[in-house]
Parts: C-alpha cells; structure tokens; sequence
C-alpha cells in the first residue's frame, strides 16, 4: 500500500451510485457507431480501415481455423474468446478458410508478441510472430466485432501491431483482502484481454500471509485467517498456486510473486515471533485514529511502516533463504518481487544491508529480483535487481534518485507512479471504493495522461522495463469490487505500455483519433462498454466516457 498519509476504509454504501454499475452505461448519451477499428485498445501500431469494402461477418457457420500445429492452442482460446464476445459457437478446423472463417497462422521472423490482422469480405487472417502475437491479434478481433442486423460483423481493417514495452503489468493486493483462484482468473482474463503480459501477486502484508511455504508451515496456519477489518483470509496452496501460473501462461502472462520485506511483516511474527521486532507506535497512527498494531495479535488496520524483520539476527536470512528457493521453483518466470517499501521504522543502513543481502538471495536463486524504488537508496543491491517506481508523477524525497540507482546499475525500471497507475485510487469524491492518498481522486484522464519517459529524469526509453498498475485491496472485498475500480483505468495502462509513445502534437483535443490522444482513447473506450458487458466485466461507467449502448 505505497502511500504517505493514514486513510481509512471506505464503507461501502447501501446503494452504489448509478454511475458504479455497467448498466448505468446508458444513462450516459450513447457516442455513434462510427468505425469499429477505432474502437482499439490498446491502439495499434498501424491501421487502416476501409469503410467502402464490404466487412467481414462472423456466423454460426464460421469456423478457426489453422495451419500448422502450433497455433491450436490459440485456436481454442479464440473459440472461446469470441464466443464470449458474440454468443457465438464456433468450432476449430484446420486448412484454409471460407469466407466466414477466421484463419490463424504463425510466421517467424517479426518482434516478439507482433501480430497483423487483415479482415474483409473475404475472411479474417491473423499472423502472429508467435503465440503470443497471435492471442493479441484474437483480442483485437474479438474488439472489432460489432452487431449489427442480427450478425457480427467487422469491417474491413489492416492492422499491424507490436508493443512498445517487454513488461505490461497489472498487480493484484491478495494480502489486504484475500481473493480465491477463481477471482484471481477472471482478472487474469481481463488483463490479458488489454495485451498486459505481466501478474504481479502481493503476496503478503501486515494482514496476512497468502503462499504455503513447506519449511515454513506456521506462515499459513497462523498467519493468514485475516484480512483487513477482521474479514475472512485464506491463502493458495503449492497446488493452487500453479493452477493460477498455469492459467496465466495460457494467456501469455507472467506471474511475478512477491514478499514484502523487512517492513509489511507484521504476520511473519505472528508465525515466527523471534523474527520480528516489536511494532513501532507512532503519533501519525494516533492522529488518524489508526489501528494499533500489537506483537502476537492479527493486525486488520490499515497503518504502513511499523513493522520489521530482525536485521542483524542471522536467522532472518536464513527464513528468507527457505522462501526464497520454495517461491523460485514455484515460478517459472523470471522475477521474484522482494517488496523493499515503507522501511519508516528502519534506520537506513540496517535497510541498505538488508536489501544487499536479500536481493542477492534472490540473485542466487537464478531469479532477477524486483524491489520497490527504496531498494535504490543502497548502491549494493544485487546488480541485476529491477526497480519499480511507485511515487508520484514529480518525483519527492529523493524518490527519483532512487530510481536512478537501478538504471547506474545496468538494469531497468517499472513505471508505476501512484497519482496516475494505482486503480485503487477513487475516481471521483463520489465513489464509494478506494482511496485519496496519492494525490487523488484519480480520473480516467489522468490516468491516461501520462507518459513513462517524463517521469524521472535520466530514466528514459531504453531504461524502462515497462508499465505496471497496482490495485491495492484495503477497500476491495469482492471480484465485482476489483472490477470496477480496475476498468476503465487499467486500459489507460495497457495503452500506455502497449502503443506507441504520443506524437509531439498528440495532446491537442482535436488530434485525430488514430493518434494516441486522451480524445481518441475516451471514444475508443467508450465503444468497448458492450463488449466488457457480455464478458462480466463490472466495469464503472465513469461520466468522463460517452458509453455506447451496444
């Protein structure tokens, strides 16, 4: 919960306001129909519609087809994609297409998760430079369709398509709330919808811990029957938890775990209490009438900082050491997350040698570390250690020369500033979900409106990673909960990390929506209501959006 200031939870009102609600849509006025490649999102690299050729209809007697093996795993995605999409119950073949049929194919030789789609009267041929590239042509196709006369229909359209960023991140706080396999699948699914390729697992927290570690047993039998304001907890299994990378890696998503340390322990010691210092009680928790955190007791409030692991006391490391090496074999990705945020209650060189010695037991366990941008107050941190950036859009407290320190190190840095990416802020003083610490509310424009490469000076294209936004889950108890705070703001992050950075002349209100603008992203957005509708997407009907009514 990357934040300076207490806040408190927000109660959920009896009766949401209208605008919370997907079919509140309508009571916005619907935008014109207009031409559905505009409807993009994240706008592709390059697209061009022709509106006086005939379209492409998709039908009952429509079919995937393939023409080689290693597009059948897509194939049966893309049934199921697009039947979710349309209604729709389609079947795969393989060998060339009719008129009506969608044709899948993978062609080497163009950059990773780069795919062209060309639809006409003719049919649809999507070319993936590979598996993933070719899930993301789905994805858009499934964006193309429009009902119209009782069939769905695309109009004739020639896209080309890359990203712009490796790493296109969405994180879900499972440790303030706990959410079981099946929510943490749904979100999969509409992340991956907007092209993200990366789900980062706050795994653990002040308020509980959510990982079964075998030589740690007590972690999850003491530690994780709450969450925050006394509600249920829970945690995922060995077994659970490869079900959810397994799920992730059929949508071309990355799982990216982490553990927050040395701060954010408080239900370490409720399982190994000879790890933990005593909680610091500071006069902020009293001034915002905080929930005091005491040693031994489950904490269910919402305070940051007070907790700590025992620094100099060898057997903390090695606690982290039997973690460290069950959560690598558990991962098959590359990262392992070792939070590093808010040491408020750590002198700065016990922190510096803490994140020295832990980012390098990551190291040696052939995983790259990731660590909040603090971790970058020590110049020894495991060199290959990324950094991810999570204050405000200009830089405080030294914040941008921890950042710096990852890039001097030769590695690179995630994007997140906090007033424009966390999907936990509120929309509006109105909402009753979320928070205002970060400088909120947070509007879909701003979170739109920012550009990666302007955040921190000396940090710029070639030393980004990537995008990613947090939703953090103080407020959040439900998968609806997490719908709605997420959509439409985590397409403004899939936009930003996916599409190509805004031309020089982009942020004129009257640039032309083929350009990634704010005026073009709400026109897109808002033809992609219906679509979120038929896929159980709760998404909020924000009023800055003109909602399509179909």
């Amino acid at each position: 919960m990357k934040r300076t200031a207490a806040v408190g939870i927000v109660v959920l009102a009896a009766v949401a306001l209208a605008a919370c609600t997907p079919g509140s849509a309508a009571s916005h006025a619907p935008s014109e129909e207009g031409s559905s490649v505009t409807a993009v999102v994240p706008l592709p690299a390059s697209q061009k519609a022709d509106a006086s050729a005939k379209p492409f209809t998709l039908g009952t007697s429509s079919t995937v087809r393939t023409e080689a093996t290693d597009a059948e795993a897509t194939a049966r995605l893309a049934v199921q994609l697009l039947g979710a999409a349309t209604g729709l119950r389609l079947q795969t073949a393989s060998g060339a297409g009719s008129a009506h049929d969608v044709v899948l194919r993978i062609a080497a030789g163009a950059s990773p998760e780069s795919y062209t789609l060309q639809a006409s009267a003719a049919g649809v041929t999507i070319t993936g430079a590979d598996e993933a590239g070719l899930f993301y042509g789905v994805q858009t196709l499934t964006q193309l369709l429009r009902e119209r006369d009782g069939t769905w229909q695309a109009e004739a359209t020639e896209i080309s398509d890359h990203p712009r960023f490796a790493y296109r991140g969405a994180m879900l706080d499972v440790a303030r709330h706990f959410f079981p396999v099946d929510v943490v699948k749904h979100y999969i699914d509409d992340a991956s919808s907007l092209k993200l390729n990366v789900l980062h697992l706050h795994l653990t927290d002040d308020q509980g811990w959510r990982i079964r570690i075998d030589s740690r047993p007590k972690l999850t039998e003491r530690a994780s029957t709450t969450s925050m304001s006394g509600d249920p907890g829970g945690f995922y299994t060995k077994a659970d938890f490869a079900d959810i990378v397994a799920y992730a890696a059929s949508r071309h998503m990355t799982v990216v775990p982490e553990i927050d340390l040395p701060g954010h322990t408080h239900a370490v010691g409720l399982a190994y209490p000879e790890l933990a210092e005593a909680p610091v009680i500071t006069d902020e928790m009293k001034k915002f009438n905080q929930q005091i955190p005491v040693a031994g007791e489950p904490y269910t409030g919402d305070a940051v900082g007070f907790s700590s692991l025992k620094i100099h006391d060898e057997a903390t490391y090695t606690f982290v050491e039997d973690v460290v090496r069950e959560l690598a074999v558990m991962t098959p990705g590359p990262y392992i997350h070792i939070g590093g945020d808010e040491p408020h209650s750590i002198a700065p060189a016990d922190y510096r040698l803490f994140v020295d010695r832990v980012t390098k037991i990551v190291a040696d366990a052939g995983k790259t570390p990731v660590a909040w941008h603090e971790a970058g107050a020590s110049t020894g941190i495991a060199p290959s250690t990324v950094g991810q950036y999570w204050g405000f859009r200009t830089p405080t407290d030294g914040m941008d020369d921890q950042a710096r320190t990852f890039v001097e190190n030769g590695a690179k840095v995630v994007m997140s500033p906090a007033d424009a990416a966390y999907l936990d802020m509120k929309y509006d003083a109105s909402t009753a979900l979320g928070l205002t610490w970060a400088n909120g509310p947070t509007s879909v424009e701003r979170s739109y409106s920012w550009e990666p490469t302007k955040i921190v000076d000396g940090i710029g294209e070639q030393s980004i990673l990537g995008v990613e936004a947090p939703l953090w889950s103080e407020t959040l108890r439900t998968a609806d909960d997490i719908d709605e705070m997420a959509f439409p703001r985590l397409a403004s992050a899939a936009e930003i990390a996916w599409s190509p950075a805004p031309a020089a002349h982009s942020s004129a209100e009257s640039a032309p929506d083929a350009e990634r603008t704010w005026s073009g992203f709400r026109a897109r957005v808002g033809q992609l209501g219906p679509l979120w509708t038929r896929e159980g997407i709760h998404f909020f009907a924000s009023p800055e959006i003109d909602w399509a009514a179909r």
